[in-house]
């Protein structure tokens, strides 16, 4: 009985320990700045990139918040059709569909919290922008709307 207690004390401490090292990872992603010129300004965001599968699989997955002017940018690295879904995301979210050339294609706003229906890009992009829900609303982005950050061309 003892030995079984410490086992599963020592199989929580190493639990716990993955826990708390994957939170410092996310903690400490780094962030680059994304601008989004709208009719409204410029618009500037820090952002986390995901580029790999595995940084694209988990994306905002098990995240509580995303303070305003924070976001997440999908990179695809060539534009191609693309869905997402909400599944083990807890924030509503505004999902902005970005072209190879920078141009916004389409945005889904308000996605809902832990939702398998998929969003569609509705074409070919090269990357998609999450940010919190009411975001592009509020700021007045629009499809057509060009994003600077270096994984676009400009063409």
């Amino acid at each position: 009985m003892r030995r079984c207690l410490l086992v599963l004390l020592s199989a929580l401490c190493v639990l716990g320990l993955s826990v708390a090292g994957a939170a410092g990872r996310l903690a400490a992603a780094e962030l680059q700045p994304l601008e989004i010129a709208s009719k409204s300004g410029v618009h500037v965001f820090a952002v986390e990139l995901a580029s790999t599968p595995q940084e694209q699989a988990t994306g905002l997955m098990f995240r509580r918040e995303l303070p305003e002017g924070r976001g997440m940018l999908f990179d695809f690295h060539r534009d191609q059709p693309t869905s997402f879904w909400m599944k083990n995301t807890y924030i509503p979210l505004d999902m902005i569909f970005i072209r190879g050339d920078g141009r916004i294609l389409r945005i889904a706003e308000n996605t809902v919290p832990l939702s398998e229906t998929l969003i569609p890009s509705g074409g070919p992009v090269r990357a998609v922008l999450e940010v919190i829900a009411g975001t592009a609303k509020r700021l007045g982005i629009a499809p057509g709307d060009r994003v600077g950050h270096p994984i676009f061309d400009g063409r």
